[in-house]
């Protein structure tokens, strides 16, 4: 073939190290908007990135040339030093290692997008722990649930 076609969709979830509540709503949706660029700079295109003051939720339509852990990893760095070269913590920002990705067909892109830019809402009535564990069990991940988070000490 002469090109390469594709359509990827994938929606990752990350949390702030030992989930604190730190992102805060004065400057959380610029904060996100940075979050877009940097996948957008990474040749995926951004659906929509939003979350709440512990985790981030980002639904990307991913270039099958990108690879997840090289985005995430790139994504997590360069968004932790925005926050930490503009003092938008008291104290070093960081995020918790790992992260979640979960796949999509492109007849669930709505619904996954208002799930997404609901995430206030949702999350008056469920924890990030919770809802994080549901999608690892929706999608039928195996994990050990004494490695998914990482606590304070």
């Amino acid at each position: 073939m002469a090109n390469t076609y594709h359509q990827i969709y994938i929606q990752t979830v990350f949390a702030v190290k030992y989930r604190q509540a730190i992102i805060e709503k004065e400057w959380k949706e610029k904060f996100f908007g940075v979050i877009g660029n940097l996948i957008s700079e990474a040749n995926c295109k951004t659906i929509i990135v939003n979350g709440v003051e512990d985790h981030v939720h980002c639904f990307i339509g991913l270039k099958p040339v990108v690879s997840v852990s090289e985005l995430m990893k790139t994504v997590k760095a360069k968004s932790s030093k925005y926050i930490n070269d503009h003092s938008l913590t008291s104290e070093r920002f960081e995020w918790q290692e790992g992260y979640g990705v979960f796949s999509y067909s492109h007849s669930q892109i709505d619904k996954v997008y208002k799930y997404i830019q609901k995430q206030e809402e949702h999350h008056k009535k469920q924890t990030f722990r919770d809802e994080y564990l549901d999608f690892l069990k929706k999608f039928n991940v195996e994990f050990d649930e004494q490695y998914i988070f990482q606590d304070l000490i």
